[in-house]
């Protein structure tokens, strides 16, 4: 499998955000995705995830399943945990595998040592806790390209050494990675992509 842009182009209210990137991701690799702030890191993940429209050039997954569409086989993380606080951890987490297919909720909720708050509503969790819930839906419905912006942002350093194991289980298992970050993300072998100021 493998993910081609070429002469990908954005625009956000009226303004180009970027224009002729070119890149290409195989199975097995990571793409960090660098730059200054309003350069296009988040606009990209976005574009590729389907929340904002190709304004020029292609974005093309070969190898993948032809009836489904980038988005439909994409995990996309933003910066927002996309919980209700009314509903508990295990609700939450069982929503997003209904909403995104067939999933293992509970493994998923152990994997990133919250199993024991399940019945907890997501209000009374911790900004990292909620990261790492955002995260399981990551280890609970499998697909194969995920997009993350700024993964590790409110985690603390074990759970940052936590997501880099699954992110490095996904490449090994044949995922692709895109990731758009600040600092290291805990994928030494990850090809980089710097993008220039906003115009």
């Amino acid at each position: 499998m493998r993910l081609r842009a070429e002469n990908l182009a954005c625009e956000r209210g009226g303004r180009e955000v970027f224009a002729g990137l070119n890149f290409s991701l195989q199975s097995g690799e990571a793409l960090l995705v660098t730059g200054r702030n309003g350069a296009g890191k988040s606009s990209l993940l976005r574009l590729i995830a389907g929340l904002v429209r190709i304004s020029g050039g292609s974005l093309v997954l070969d190898g993948s399943a032809s009836e489904l569409s980038i988005p439909e086989q994409s995990h996309y993380l933003g910066h927002q945990d996309a919980l209700k606080g009314s509903l508990s951890v295990a609700e939450n987490l069982q929503f997003w595998t209904d909403y995104l297919g067939e999933g293992k909720a509970q493994a998923a909720l152990k994997r990133v040592g919250l199993a024991p708050l399940s019945d907890l509503p997501a209000a009374y969790l911790s900004a990292g806790q909620k990261r790492r819930l955002s995260i399981a839906r990551l280890a609970a419905v499998k697909r194969p390209l995920w997009l993350l912006d700024e993964p590790t942002s409110a985690l603390d350093a074990a759970a940052q050494l936590e997501l880099g194991k699954l992110m490095r289980a996904h490449l090994k298992g044949g995922g692709m990675i895109v990731v758009a970050s600040h600092g290291p993300v805990g994928l030494p072998n990850a090809r980089t992509l710097r993008l220039g100021p906003m115009r």
